[in-house]
């Protein structure tokens, strides 16, 4: 099976203004995405989908698709990105006659994964049984053990308490971080549906260096690093 892989790249960000074409490792944020995709051979295409004609630019500059503009009102900080998935979907119906069987997602947010990541989610797709794979990867915290919530009357407590006292991390269940390394979805169910868990989900688990999800200058202060070290 051949598949299309998209990103989805909007040009505001407050937690990190312009972080899609910021340079990172000598080349724009955005462009890691695209030629991780470009690697896999299994996928055919690469879709762009922004609101910037500056994120246009670059990413057809590393060999990706901008067929569209994305409608100012779906890249907006509160738009759920999972109507730009739509939108994307309908405009391939609108002026190719149809959308692809399975869209694969890549976030322009995670440039540390390998192409291995989006093989591995591709062949967990391929397995059958499911309409959406996530990447995962192992939490430093664990809502049975180490983590709070704060009570009414200003205590804290832990935001699942176990139901018999637990002293060691390990005995607890274990817990997983969602990560935006890539995903896969079945596009009836994109456009059926309207959340990743109102159908079967499978998960694929990622190193956690190879898992940043960069929002913020930390973050990518951080990943600047870890790519530096991994060079």
């Amino acid at each position: 099976m051949k598949f299309i892989a998209f990103i989805f790249a909007r040009g505001g960000s407050k937690g990190l203004p312009g972080k899609n074409i910021r340079p990172l490792g000598g080349k724009p944020l955005i462009a890691w995405s695209i030629e991780h995709a470009l690697e896999v051979k299994r996928i055919e295409r690469v879709i762009v989908s922004t609101d910037s004609e500056d994120i246009a630019a670059v990413a057809r500059d590393y060999g990706a698709d901008v067929p569209f503009i994305r409608p100012a009102e779906l890249a907006r900080d509160d738009s759920p990105e999972w109507l730009a998935w739509r939108h994307a979907l309908k405009y391939l119906i609108e002026t190719e006659g149809k959308f692809p069987e399975v869209m694969l997602l890549l976030p322009a947010t995670a440039p540390l994964r390998l192409p291995i990541d989006i093989e591995n989610c591709l062949d967990k797709y391929s397995e059958g049984d499911v309409d959406m794979v996530i990447t995962i990867t192992d939490s430093h915290r664990n809502p049975h053990f180490n983590m709070v919530k704060s009570n009414d009357d200003g205590t804290v407590g832990l935001v699942i308490p176990p139901r018999f006292p637990i002293f060691r991390r390990q005995d607890v269940p274990q817990v997983f971080d969602m990560t935006t390394v890539a995903y896969v979805a079945r596009s009836e169910f994109v456009m059926t549906y309207d959340s990743i868990f109102k159908g079967r989900v499978k998960a694929v688990s990622v190193p956690n260096e190879r898992a940043i999800d960069i929002d913020t200058l930390e973050d990518f202060l951080f990943a600047e690093y870890l790519m530096m070290n991994r060079k």
